[in-house]
């Protein structure tokens, strides 16, 4: 256990507390607003984008204001990471969870007993026990903050029945600031989180969910290991990490065991796994060595590694909120970063007929497919995907933006449109020709003509639709295909082998009713740049001072047993790098050096700049 910090960083305003104990020289964006709301006893709700800085407007009014600031968190390994972290810039917090010893949980109490502590981490099982409420009742907190607020609501993504509960701490402590937080919400959850947490009154603080630093980019899974391995060569700048989301757990396993034997450090992680070696790969990645995790989306919530340099999806993401989400856990240093998303038609069929399957009710079942939509023309974008992604968050790039954002594939390369029409009626009519039984290879090889010994079995040789299609390719027709699919017009027998099967869309098309406007497939374009030019990511390794500050955070972690980011983050690093301190007082100017951090490590820390020179 880490030595207890002194509970001296209460007090004073709000922006001393921020250059005191984060080293930050000023707030970002609309975080001033939201503190100085919270400060005069205000409630909200806050949206912001992962690595906008959200913990800030809660902690700082916490350390600012009289009592203790209670936080809910619905995650363990999250709310440790969090209380790792402040207890290096010297705030007195602490955790209570169900996974802490006994002794430690009443070390907790007695802090919180003698009023020891400015900033406690709960679970919202463990807040709404009748003994933690009542001593909230006796010694009033200073601010309660609900961390993902999301799971409050039944249209999030992550919903979490037992937050439904915190709808009584505007009944019981009606003075007392509250102030949820999250970074994915569409419009519907935001008013559902509002109405479940007594906030129908409250201000929304919308920070934008624009990240511009990640530069998003999608492409039909034709060679899934070979796309792979192009991504992670022009995305990873050998200091980060990596993840790899994939839809089934057998999946995790296999990609994190083919990525060793290219030679990376990948793990897996997914829910089956047994608690200890799920630890064990949460704590590897943590710690901040350069590792790739292959994971279900089981792993990712309250991840705060700051260096994640890329993510990337194999399978197409349910919704546009699941897949914002697990993409922000990149670049949340405001780097360069990248995001990758692989998909099929298989995907998008299989998530269609999850839905229609589903127990859930008829109008959650339609929100649900609309949200799978909104996610397959995201896939699909002819057009800028930054924009389609933040229209379904109600939000709008600014009219001074231009038209290419410079932050997507579709914007740095364009595709090209063209009249499918005819290609969607002679694959439309193979479909039918061929009696609705097979797959897409099949139905390629007869629109190109080819007498495999399939067609010739069953003398698809002799259908008028044999050979029609050989001014396409293989890839081109695969294309059509996929395009289909996600326009509705076909549907793949998931039960079966996936059969390619026409649906009522495909009438008008077929008799020349609908124009059909496809995408032509293209080629993956070289790395980006992002928008102030720079390539992503960019190499900071290989800068002697960099690498040796890096070594020596390394060590300084080990020994602490903690996350190599809670000592110091890589763009600090950077800076020290860069200005070169000679004294603590220079040391004390670097962003991200607060009190707590420069009485700790400034000894250390200039004599490797010393050292390097």
């Amino acid at each position: 256990m880490l030595d207890q910090p002194r509970p001296d960083t209460a007090g004073g305003t709000p922006e001393e507390v921020l250059h005191r104990v984060f080293g930050h020289p000023a707030f970002r964006g609309r975080q001033e607003e939201i503190v100085r709301h919270v400060m005069t006893g205000g409630s909200g709700l806050v949206l912001m984008p992962t690595g906008g800085g959200k913990s800030l407007c809660y902690q700082v009014p916490a350390l600012c204001r009289p009592g203790l600031g209670v936080v809910v968190s619905p995650l363990i390994a999250l709310m440790e990471d969090q209380v790792a972290a402040l207890r290096q810039q010297g705030v007195a917090a602490a955790a209570l969870h169900s996974d802490l010893p006994e002794e430690q949980a009443r070390e907790v109490r007695r802090d919180l007993a003698r009023g020891g502590l400015k900033l406690l981490y709960v679970s919202p099982e463990r807040l709404l026990l009748d003994g933690t409420l009542d001593f909230l009742t006796r010694h009033p907190p200073g601010l309660f903050a609900i961390d993902e607020a999301h799971c409050v609501s039944q249209w999030g993504h992550h919903f979490r029945p037992e937050y439904r509960g915190l709808g009584l701490l505007s009944e019981r402590f009606p003075e007392v600031p509250r102030l949820a937080l999250t970074a994915t919400a569409d419009p519907r959850t935001v008013e559902d989180i509002r109405a479940q947490l007594g906030l129908q009154d409250s201000p929304v603080f919308r920070g934008g969910f624009d990240r511009p630093n990640i530069f998003i980019s999608a492409a039909p899974r034709e060679s899934e290991r070979g796309q792979l391995r192009a991504f992670i060569r022009a995305a990873s700048d050998g200091t980060g990490a990596g993840i790899v989301y994939c839809g089934s757990r057998a999946r995790t396993e296999q990609t994190a065991e083919w990525l060793r034997g290219d030679g990376h450090d990948a793990l897996c992680f997914h829910a089956g796994m047994e608690p200890e070696a799920k630890r064990e790969a949460h704590r590897r990645f943590a710690r901040g060595d350069a590792v790739i995790m292959a994971a279900t989306i089981a792993f990712g919530m309250g991840i705060d590694r700051p260096d994640v340099r890329w993510v990337a999806h194999l399978d197409l993401p349910k919704s546009p909120e699941s897949w914002y989400q697990e993409i922000g856990r990149a670049g949340r240093d405001g780097l360069p970063a990248r995001a990758l998303l692989l998909y099929g038609a298989g995907d998008i069929a299989l998530a269609r007929h999850r839905l229609l399957e589903s127990p859930a009710p008829d109008e959650q079942k339609r929100i649900e497919r609309a949200r799978l939509e909104a996610m397959v023309s995201i896939a699909e974008a002819a057009t800028c995907r930054r924009r389609i992604l933040l229209r379904c968050f109600g939000e709008a790039l600014g009219p001074g933006d231009p038209e290419n954002c410079g932050a997507c594939d579709v914007c740095r390369n364009p595709p090209r449109l063209f009249d499918g029409t005819v290609p969607a009626q002679k694959l439309l009519s193979a479909v039918l020709r061929t009696g609705r039984r097979f797959g897409v290879g099949h139905l390629v090889d007869v629109l190109r003509g080819r007498v495999t010994d399939k067609v010739a079995q069953f003398a698809h040789d002799q259908l008028p639709t044999f050979g029609v299609g050989k001014d396409l390719s293989d890839a081109a027709w695969r294309g059509v295909a996929r395009q289909l699919v996600a326009l509705g017009a076909l549907d793949v027998a998931i039960e079966n082998h996936g059969e390619l099967v026409p649906t009522d869309a495909a009438r008008p098309i077929l008799k020349g009713e609908q124009r059909v406007m496809l995408r032509a497939e293209t080629v993956t374009a070289a790395a980006p740049r992002d928008r102030a030019g720079r390539s992503a990511p960019p190499a900071m390794a290989g800068d002697p001072l960099f690498d040796a500050l890096r070594a020596w955070r390394k060590r300084e972690a080990e020994a602490q047993g903690l996350p190599a980011y809670m000592i110091f983050s890589n763009e600090t690093l950077a800076s020290i790098a860069t200005a070169r301190p000679l004294d603590a007082e220079d040391l004390a100017m670097i962003p991200g050096v607060g009190r707590s951090k420069l009485e700790r490590y400034a000894d250390d820390v200039l004599r490797v700049v010393k050292e390097v020179g």
